[in-house]
């Protein structure tokens, strides 16, 4: 089983290429307030809803003080066509050995139609200014998600 984070714990440190293969480091956020969010695969029909979620969003998660980055085991070339295609202008990271998904707990055992599988678990965070994890959100539904973070955002 996956350890999972808790308000309190320290987010792990991390250090992945985005959709243009440039490097971007969590620390790279310290002193800012950030959602740190998991998704399965670009481009499908779940993801690609919470991702223009997040997009279209972005105004009101920056008013209240908040950076997204998105993190999934795709690669850099699939990042970047599910960036373009949707006009998603956040941090799109690429995990393909799955170890940063693994030390946030959002990648082991899950439901998926009924059945336990191995898998990306759709995982949600905020991480405060001192990089420590606000709040943390587990099997997280991609469909109206974003709004529920939204009034859940801590004053």
């Amino acid at each position: 089983m996956t350890s999972r984070l808790e308000p309190g714990d320290t987010a792990p440190a991390f250090t992945l290429p985005d959709s243009d293969g440039k490097p971007v480091s969590l620390s790279d956020y310290l002193g800012k307030s950030v959602v740190v969010y998991f998704y399965p695969a670009a481009s499908t029909p779940g993801c690609t809803t919470q991702a223009c979620d997040f997009r279209d969003n972005l105004g009101a998660l920056a008013g209240s003080g908040y950076e997204v980055v998105g993190i999934s085991p795709d690669t850099q070339e699939k990042l970047a066509k599910f960036r373009d295609a949707e006009g998603l202008t956040f941090p799109l990271l690429g995990d393909p050995d799955k170890k940063v998904l693994v030390e946030w707990g959002a990648f082991g055992e899950k439901q998926n139609y009924g059945r336990t599988v191995q898998g990306v678990i759709r995982s949600t965070f905020l991480v405060g200014p001192d990089g420590k994890i606000v709040k943390a959100m587990y099997n997280v539904r991609a469909t109206g998600h974003v709004a529920k973070l939204l009034r859940e955002l801590p004053a």
